[in-house]
C-alpha cells in the first residue's frame, strides 16, 4: 500500500465513530474501484485487520473486472473482500443480506458521463432503485448510503451565503450535464421515499469538489489537470478566467465524514461533503500550487481566450454549508496546501 494511503487511512480511523458496527457484518460497496468507495472499502480492509473483533465480509460491485483487480491487487487472496460483476442498474444477482450498503456506483466526471448519459442516470436511478427495495427486504440493513453530488443545486445565482442542504436552483432537464444532476436528484428523493415509506435507513452524501491519491489525472476536472501539470514539470495551465470558486475537500477528509454519515447520520437526509475551510477560485488554486513548488520551476500559465470546448457546470460556485454534517462531529483537517502536496507525492512514490 502507497505509504501516504496508508498514512490516510490511519487518521481515518482515528475518528470516534463506532467502528466496530461493522464487526461481522455483510457490506456492499457498488461502483468499488471508483475514485472515493475505493478509499472506504480500504478503510474497511484495514479495519479488518487491525482493529474489529470479527471480520466484516465485504462485497465490491463492479463493472470492469480487470480493473478491479488491479485496483484491489494487495488484497487477493483474502477471504473478507470478493468482486462482484455486474451492471448496477440490473438486479443484485446475490441474495446476501447486506447489513450495509453503500451506493457509488455513477460516472462521476464529466469526461465519463458526457460519453455515457444512459448509463449514467440509469446507475442513478435504476440502480438506486433495486439496491433500496434489497435493503427495504432485508430487514436487517442497518445503513445504506448513496453518493449524490453538488450538481443537484443547480443553476444558482452566486453569493456569500452558503447553500443548505434543502435549497437550489434550475437545472436543465434537457442539457447535456441532466443526465448527472437530474440522475443524482431522482437518486435523493428515492432514498428519502424509501425511508419514509419503508424505514430504510437511507442517508445521502453530497460530495464536492474532493481530490486525492490515485484520482484519475485524465477525467477532465480542473484539479486534476493541475496535478497533471505539476509532475509533468509545469507550467499549470489556466484554460478560463478561473473565477469560479470552489470548495476543495482532501479524499481522507471526505472518507471520514462519508462513514461519518452512514454511521451517524439521519435517515432520509442529505449532507453536503464539503471543506468550508478551503474554499478559493480556481485561479488562486493555481497560485497557491505555483507558490508551493515554486523551487521546482512551476509557474502559471494564462491562456488569453477561455476553453469554449468544456460543457460548464450548472453550479455558479456559490459555497454550501457543511454545518449539518458538522453537527455529526465531523471537521476537516488538511489545508489545501496539505493535500495538494500529499496528493503529488502519492503519485512520485515509487510504492504508487
Amino acid at each position: 500500500m502507497n505509504s501516504i494511503v496508508q498514512d490516510d487511512i490511519k487518521r481515518i480511523l482515528q475518528e470516534p465513530l463506532p467502528w466496530q458496527s461493522f464487526a461481522g457484518a455483510e457490506v456492499l460497496v457498488t461502483g468499488a474501484a471508483g475514485f472515493l468507495p475505493a478509499y472506504m472499502v480500504e478503510t474497511l480492509m484495514f479495519l479488518n485487520r487491525f482493529v474489529l473483533s470479527k471480520p466484516a465480509k465485504v462485497s465490491a460491485l463492479v463493472r470492469n473486472e480487470e480493473r478491479a483487480m488491479a485496483r484491489f491487487a494487495e488484497y487477493q487472496g483474502r477471504d473478507d473482500l470478493r468482486i462482484l460483476v455486474q451492471n448496477v442498474s440490473d438486479p443484485l444477482r446475490v441474495s446476501t443480506p447486506f447489513d450495509y450498503i453503500i451506493h457509488a456506483a455513477s460516472n462521476a466526471s464529466p469526461v465519463a458521463y458526457l460519453a455515457d448519459p444512459a448509463g449514467t442516470i440509469s446507475a442513478n436511478m435504476l440502480g438506486t432503485y433495486h439496491l433500496l427495495n434489497a435493503a427495504a427486504q432485508n430487514k436487517a440493513c442497518q445503513g445504506f448510503l448513496f453518493f449524490s453530488s453538488g450538481e443537484v443545486y443547480g443553476a444558482v445565482k452566486g453569493g456569500p451565503t452558503p447553500l443548505a442542504e434543502n435549497e437550489g436552483g434550475f437545472l436543465d432537464p434537457l442539457g447535456p450535464r441532466a443526465c448527472y444532476g437530474e440522475g443524482k436528484r431522482a437518486g435523493e428523493t428515492m432514498c428519502a421515499s424509501w425511508a419514509r415509506q419503508y424505514g430504510v435507513p437511507a442517508r445521502i452524501v453530497r460530495p464536492g469538489h474532493t481530490y486525492g491519491p490515485r484520482m484519475r489525472l485524465d477525467d477532465g476536472r480542473v484539479y486534476a489537470d493541475f496535478v497533471r501539470d505539476i509532475l509533468n514539470g509545469g507550467p499549470i495551465n489556466m484554460l478560463s478566467d478561473g473565477s469560479a470558486r470552489r470548495p476543495f475537500c482532501y479524499l481522507a477528509d471526505a472518507t471520514t465524514a462519508f462513514f461519518t454519515v452512514l454511521l451517524k447520520g439521519e435517515a432520509g437526509q442529505a449532507y453536503n461533503v464539503v471543506n468550508p475551510d478551503a474554499e478559493c477560485s480556481i485561479a488562486e488554486l493555481a497560485d497557491r500550487l505555483a507558490v508551493l513548488y515554486k523551487d521546482e520551476g512551476i509557474y502559471v500559465k494564462r491562456f488569453k481566450n477561455p476553453d469554449m470546448n468544456s460543457v460548464q457546470s450548472a453550479h455558479s460556485g456559490t459555497p454550501v454549508s457543511a454545518e449539518k454534517l458538522r453537527s455529526l462531529g465531523w471537521r476537516s483537517r488538511t489545508t489545501i496546501e496539505e493535500g495538494f502536496k500529499r496528493t503529488v507525492d502519492s503519485y512520485r512514490s515509487t510504492e504508487q
